[in-house]
């Protein structure tokens, strides 16, 4: 079972609705039970680092996510759910996060327009699972204003946006994405369908046509 996280705020329907183009139906629970259950967990969301970390910490669910990567089961977060794994954010003051991952979540600097909004190019600084079949340079869509200020032996791939920003982020079984694949029409749905086979390679899945959509006005 693969379980995306409900912690009151975040994108939760269009989280699912991608795993499901991908090929792989989830339950959508913020109880800790089912969670702790579940064979693979995936933190999504959008809005504010501190926040989002407020809703994780009322809600009882950060012994959750440390006892769920700890254990080793597989656990992704998307956007803002990749940056609160990281130490701590300097968003709208000093917040601490989950700490799986080392580094600490900046606002973008330079003249470009913030929210970093649209479609992105994703550059692979090494090899990973989530990247297979997938061409170096492919566009995925972001939305931020903060980005993760990741150190290199974490950092799998990043974009381009006045600097290089982390765009995928992770250690062993832990794994960010900055950007929304579930968004990302055919380059997206690839990743999740590679992280789908990672972490539950005998899951029955759905064949879907390569250039499904979940949503997304096309890229350039």
């Amino acid at each position: 079972m693969i379980a995306i996280v409900d912690y009151g705020i975040g994108n939760l329907g269009s989280a699912a609705k991608g795993f499901r183009h991908a090929g792989a139906e989830t339950v959508v629970t913020g109880e800790p039970a089912v969670l702790r259950a579940a064979d693979a967990l995936v933190l999504p969301g959008d809005g504010a680092f501190g926040a989002t970390m407020d809703e994780i910490r009322g809600r009882g669910l950060v012994s959750v996510l440390l006892d769920a990567a700890a254990s080793g089961k597989p656990l992704l977060g998307i956007c803002i759910g990749m940056q609160v794994l990281f130490e701590e954010s300097e968003e709208h003051g000093h917040h601490r996060g989950l700490g799986l991952l080392p580094g600490c979540v900046r606002r973008i600097p330079g003249e470009l327009p913030v929210p970093h909004m649209g479609w992105n190019r994703v550059r692979r600084h090494r090899d990973h699972p989530l990247l297979d079949g997938v061409e170096d340079g492919a566009h995925v869509y972001f939305v931020h204003s903060y980005y993760c200020e990741a150190p290199a032996e974490v950092t799998i791939a990043t974009t381009d946006y006045g600097r290089d920003l982390a765009a995928v982020a992770g250690r062993g079984n832990v794994l960010g994405v900055q950007f929304h694949p579930e968004k990302s029409q055919r380059v997206g749905l690839q990743m999740l369908r590679n992280w789908l086979a990672a972490v539950t390679p005998d899951l029955s899945r759905r064949e879907k046509s390569p250039e499904a959509s979940v949503g997304v006005r096309g890229r350039p």
